[in-house]
């Protein structure tokens, strides 16, 4: 075996890249949300969320046995269906990295915010975190990789550190205290004399699902990276359910321990990071606290090392300016990343650092990529491509079954889907009082008018090339 074969991932290390990848703020953000949506049904939906991400990852896995160029998403459909869906599709892909930026970092802005005794709900003191976030982050991007590598491994520690600690201290806590709650009272807690969880709908019962998914989201990038790792056809489509399942057993157990402890605390909390509002003890909960700062801050870093080379990926494929390829001394690729810099910022501010709506627009651009992908999976296997792609074994499973279910799955999730709730605003009764304009805009703009805009950029830049 040569040196360069030897170097490349093999099957527990691609496991260890996913888990990685997929373990960001999500964990420590969306609990309560779930929990006030779901009740004592929480548990099966994050069951449910993890079993919907582990079936579109190997459609995502099967397509990098196909196409190992980098790009994930974009990649793939620009390989099966052209240029035209390609583009579509990197700045679909650009647009929802863009959107995830923004929310990993208000979770560390309200989170740094909360630590220090400031009011993390007000907008003033968000946005002057968010500038102050951006400009460390551009500052550690300036220095290049090793740095973002350090700052990565030490997000790695810290965020499996906290989820151990939070089920360790959890179960001592029930043990030797006895202070347990039965799931089922989790429904009938009330709060100002009205109960906390609403009668469950099917549509309830999807919202909680979308929201407990955003804690799976990141799988899709892992595929990216095929072209080092051994035998990717083989291991990718087993290593990344591994991971996954692996992931579901923490954050359950995790849910489930705030859901005995102190279920009331996790559903009314103020608190950004929602996990921590479980323990009384100040100490252990300024631990997790920091633990998930530390997790938020490094998929800040991540995001803004992914972000702008997908942008970068579309001008290498000659789709966008060649002038956005350009880098510094420092291999740093500074105009996309300011671009990507301005999206991240106006995007949370847009929704006024609403994390609920942040978390759930997150989850639905990404949702396009969700059905395209799968079908691109389909396109290859009956080898009706649009561009050469590699003779890869072909798995009537990975590549036909797993895709169509996908496909189904993300059509019963759109379907069901509250649009009402994620596009109106609701008073303290939950009535529903008016339109969410920023939410409509944002979309209208994800989905049409950066679409446009940069498709006149691309098209001028050519013309002006020739």
């Amino acid at each position: 075996m040569n040196n360069r074969e030897s170097d490349k991932l093999g099957f527990w290390s691609i496991v260890l890249l996913a888990i990685n990848a997929i373990i960001g703020s999500g964990i420590f953000l969306t609990p309560g949300s779930v929990v006030q949506q779901a009740g004592s049904k929480a548990l099966v939906v994050y069951l449910i969320a993890a079993i919907f991400a582990a079936i579109l990852a190997v459609s995502f896995a099967a397509a990098a046995k196909y196409v190992t160029k980098s790009g994930a998403a974009y990649a793939y459909s620009k390989a099966a269906f052209g240029d035209k869906v390609g583009f579509y599709m990197g700045v679909l892909r650009y647009f929802s990295a863009s959107v995830a930026w923004g929310v990993m970092a208000v979770g560390v802005v309200r989170s740094t915010i909360s630590i220090f005794g400031g009011n993390s709900e007000d907008f003033g003191n968000v946005t002057i975190g968010f500038i102050v976030l951006m400009a460390i982050i551009t500052i550690i991007n300036l220095f290049g990789q090793r740095v973002l590598k350090w700052v990565m491994n030490l997000a790695t520690i810290g965020k499996l550190a906290a989820l151990i600690l939070i089920i360790i201290a959890g179960v001592i806590l029930l043990i030797t205290t006895g202070a347990s709650s039965h799931l089922n009272e989790v429904d009938v807690i009330t709060q100002n004399g009205q109960k906390i969880v609403p009668t469950l709908t099917t549509t309830g019962f999807v919202m909680a699902i979308v929201s407990a998914f955003y804690a799976f989201t990141g799988f899709e990038s892992v595929a990216s990276g095929s072209e080092d790792m051994k035998n990717p056809e083989k291991n990718l489509p087993r290593a990344i359910p591994l991971a996954i399942l692996v992931i579901a057993v923490v954050y359950i157990g995790v849910v489930a321990v705030a859901m005995m402890l102190d279920p009331k605390a996790i559903m009314t909390t103020k608190q950004v990071v929602a996990i921590a509002a479980i323990f009384k003890n100040d100490i252990l909960r300024d631990v997790i606290l920091v633990g998930a700062l530390v997790s938020m801050f490094g998929i800040n870093v991540a995001s803004s090392f992914n972000a702008p080379r997908i942008l970068e990926a579309m001008a290498r494929e000659n789709q966008m300016s060649k002038s956005l390829t350009k880098r510094t001394k420092n291999n740093f690729p500074i105009r996309t990343f300011f671009i990507s810099v301005i999206l991240a910022v106006l995007i949370p501010m847009a929704f006024q650092y609403n994390m609920v709506n942040l978390i759930t627009l997150s989850a639905m651009v990404r949702f396009l990529g969700f059905i395209v992908v799968p079908l691109a999976v389909i396109r290859f296997y009956r080898g009706r491509s649009k561009e050469e792609v590699l003779d890869a074994k072909k798995n009537v499973w990975t590549d036909i079954v797993f895709p169509v279910l996908s496909i189904v799955l993300v059509i019963f999730l759109l379907v069901e889907y509250n649009w009402k709730a994620q596009f109106g605003i609701a008073n303290a009764q939950g009535q529903f009082i008016g339109i969410n304009w920023y939410a409509i805009a944002m979309m209208i703009f994800g989905f049409v008018i950066l679409p446009l805009i940069m498709s006149w950029l691309s098209r001028r830049d050519r013309k002006n090339e020739n």
